[in-house]
């Protein structure tokens, strides 16, 4: 795919995503317009399905909704309310210490910078990009599998992992395109292009892919 073929990729999948579900973790940014939010939404989110992920944030949010409650919680509240996410209890100790850390460094505020957040525990580079774009709307680009395997099936990079894609992505894809290729390729990767077996036959992207890596499609 040409770089040129990425603008017309990026218009056929926004068109086609008006008829998919946003994921969770954008859901809550869009409805709370929260970096705190984000941040904990994203972190539960983490090898956790978004429908299991949107309830149990909703009901963290209820118990606290702001840096400073989180901070008061027990763990075993943290960890009652977010069952069944993935690593609940690992995930509840990770989210307490967080926002304690917040509370007593940052002042309660979430920092805007990834850098900055990767030295929380818990927190690696798709949560952090996920925070800096979805809920400061800062440019950034978050990659996490779907991103990595669609753009390497797409012929777009070439790369061996989420962070190498995400170099490789910084270095030639249009800035207009930064903050919402992770929402158009996680809900492409999710109804269409899925790991094993994707739609190809179907697809509406066909005509730019190369289909590296597929070895069956649909």
């Amino acid at each position: 795919m040409t770089d040129g073929d990425i603008h017309e990729v990026m218009v056929l999948l926004a068109e086609a995503s008006q008829e998919w579900v946003s994921p969770a973790v954008t859901i809550v940014s869009q409805r709370e317009g929260n970096p705190f939010k984000v941040l904990v939404s994203c972190i539960l989110s983490l090898r956790t399905q978004d429908r299991t992920t949107g309830p149990a944030s909703e009901r963290l949010f209820a118990l606290a909704p702001d840096v400073e409650a989180l901070a008061m919680l027990s763990a075993e509240m943290v960890e009652q309310a977010i069952f069944p996410v993935g690593f609940y209890r690992t995930k509840a100790a990770q989210l307490i210490e967080i926002a304690r850390r917040l509370r007593d460094e940052y002042g309660g505020r979430v920092p805007d910078d990834v850098d900055d957040l990767l030295e929380f525990k818990g927190v690696g580079r798709k949560t952090a990009n996920l925070v800096v774009t979805l809920g400061y709307g800062k440019p950034g680009i978050c990659v996490d599998t779907h991103v990595h395997r669609i753009c390497n099936r797409l012929g777009y990079v070439t790369t061996r992992s989420p962070d190498e894609t995400e170099r490789a992505l910084r270095a030639k894809l249009p800035r207009e395109y930064w903050i919402g290729i992770n929402d158009l390729l996680v809900m492409f990767g999710q109804n269409h292009c899925t790991p094993l077996s994707p739609r190809c036959s179907t697809c509406l992207v066909s005509r730019f892919c190369p289909r590296t890596g597929v070895a069956k499609s649909r």
